[in-house]
Parts: C-alpha cells; sequence; structure tokens
C-alpha cells in the first residue's frame, strides 16, 4: 500500500512539476516623488499570465538592500489580480525615510547614486497548486533625490 501512495505521489509532482505557471520579470526601480518625510521608488513587475482566465495576486513583499544591508521592507496587500492570456504590469511602492537614507551617504558619490538590491515576492492563488510565490531581484544604482525635486 506504500508503494502505491509512493507512485502516486511521484505521478502527481511529475505532472505538476509540467504545469505551465506564470512569470515575471523585475523590469526597473525608478525614482517616483519626494516629500519631506521620505522618498518613493517604484519597482516595475511585468507579469506573464499563460491561463485563459484572470489569477487572483495575494500579495507582493518587498525588501530593498542598500549597501549590503536591509533598509526597508514590507508588503503590498491583495495588489489585484493577473489579467487572463496577457502580461500584467505591476507597480511596488517602495517608500523609504530620509532618516533611512542619510545613514548611506557614506556610499553616496558625486552624481548621488547608490548601490541597491530590490528583492520581491509575488505571491499568486493558483487552481489546484494554492499560493505561489514567484522570486525576483535586480541589482542597480538609483539616484538620491536633490533639493530641487523635493519642492518640484
Amino acid at each position: 500500500m506504500a508503494q502505491f501512495f509512493d507512485k502516486a505521489k511521484n505521478f502527481v509532482t511529475d505532472k505538476m512539476a509540467n504545469v505551465e505557471k506564470p512569470e515575471a520579470d523585475l523590469t526597473d526601480v525608478d525614482f517616483r516623488k519626494a516629500s519631506f518625510d521620505s522618498v518613493e521608488y517604484i519597482g516595475k513587475v511585468h507579469v506573464k499570465n499563460p491561463y485563459d482566465h484572470s489569477i487572483p495576486i495575494c500579495q507582493i513583499s518587498y525588501t530593498l538592500k542598500c549597501v549590503g544591508r536591509e533598509i526597508i521592507s514590507g508588503t503590498v496587500p491583495d495588489p489585484g489580480s493577473l489579467k487572463a492570456s496577457d502580461v500584467t504590469l505591476l507597480e511596488v511602492p517602495v517608500k523609504v525615510p530620509h532618516s533611512v537614507l542619510m545613514t548611506l551617504v557614506k556610499d553616496v558619490g558625486a552624481d548621488w547614486d547608490i548601490d541597491y538590491e530590490l528583492i520581491l515576492g509575488l505571491t499568486i492563488d493558483l487552481p489546484v497548486i494554492g499560493n505561489f510565490t514567484i522570486p525576483l531581484s535586480k541589482k542597480g544604482e538609483i539616484k538620491l533625490p536633490s533639493l530641487t525635486s523635493l519642492f518640484a
């Protein structure tokens, strides 16, 4: 009897491994706006849904690292759904307090760039499979806001 369950488990595992799943790409991280207490960046994620029906997104979790250390993390709960048989653009807002950015001043060069890594977890609810998380990350440089951008 145990052999039967092992065979059944292996069969289901093999079939599920070959099921087409949504694919995602974290394409860009841009400066969005600055206020007196924080700076907001936007992570742009393109998600391809291979199914002919929309798929609900449970949440998007994010971690922003600068100079190798975590400076902010959070979640975007219930950000909507993926369009059926299409590519959906998701924008993930990441709000960073000025006090946190000021601790990173030693990494800032003359051009006001700072090295970053944005790590995202896109959790979707797939039929039969259940919650499925697509891990994404992007490294690069982002501009710190200048005084003129604070008053623009």
